[in-house]
């Protein structure tokens, strides 16, 4: 791999258990900011993805592409549907309570998607050594079981919450401290690492 950092987890890593801090299963999970380009409700031209807790280490999710997400005529843009598979693989990290970032994402487009299509995400914790945290997704056009328009495998990080607190934009921090739900979600990743 040319020293780059593997998307599948090594032989010693394992599947942990799920967080008693975990949202139950078939619980919409919240977005984790109201103008975050992926989940955010609030955000005008953002993807407004949204993601259900699976029984397992698992999520599904789904958003519908529109016009503002095309690339080439009538078809999403490649860029967006990264975004996509992104997001949902990121939710992960909230049924294990830590929360962590994109270390690392591999995606192999399969087929188009086109525009006014919902993309259909099923994504699941592959493996867990140390910090870093190993997933898969598979995104699927015309239902759940449709076929696969496209795949991806991350390698998320682990970081403690100062990881944002230090990096990010004072005011959009400041915002989400604002947030009672926000705090009370994250009270759960308090236990990182």
């Amino acid at each position: 791999m040319n020293g780059s950092t593997p998307t599948t987890p090594p032989a010693d890593a394992v599947l942990p258990a799920r967080s008693p801090y975990a949202p139950a299963p078939g619980t919409v999970i919240g977005s984790h900011y109201d103008d975050c380009f992926g989940c955010g409700p609030h955000h005008p031209h953002g993807l407004q993805l949204t993601a259900v807790a699976g029984e397992e280490l698992d999520v599904t999710a789904q958003f519908t592409v529109k016009p503002a997400h095309q690339g080439g005529p009538g078809l999403a843009h490649g860029g967006v549907l990264v975004t996509a598979m992104d997001e949902t693989l990121g939710t992960l990290n909230w049924l294990l309570a830590a929360p962590a970032v994109t270390g690392r994402l591999e995606t192999d487009f399969v087929q188009p998607v086109p525009v006014d299509s919902v993309l259909h995400i099923h994504a699941r914790v592959t493996g867990v050594h140390g910090r870093k945290v190993y997933s898969a997704a598979e995104g699927r056009i015309g239902g759940p079981d449709g076929p696969v328009a496209i795949r991806a495998q991350a390698l998320f990080i682990q970081v403690k919450l100062e990881h944002f607190t230090t990096h990010g934009r004072p005011e959009d921090v400041q915002k989400v401290l604002d947030d009672p739900d926000l705090i009370k979600r994250a009270r759960a990743f308090e236990v990182n690492p």
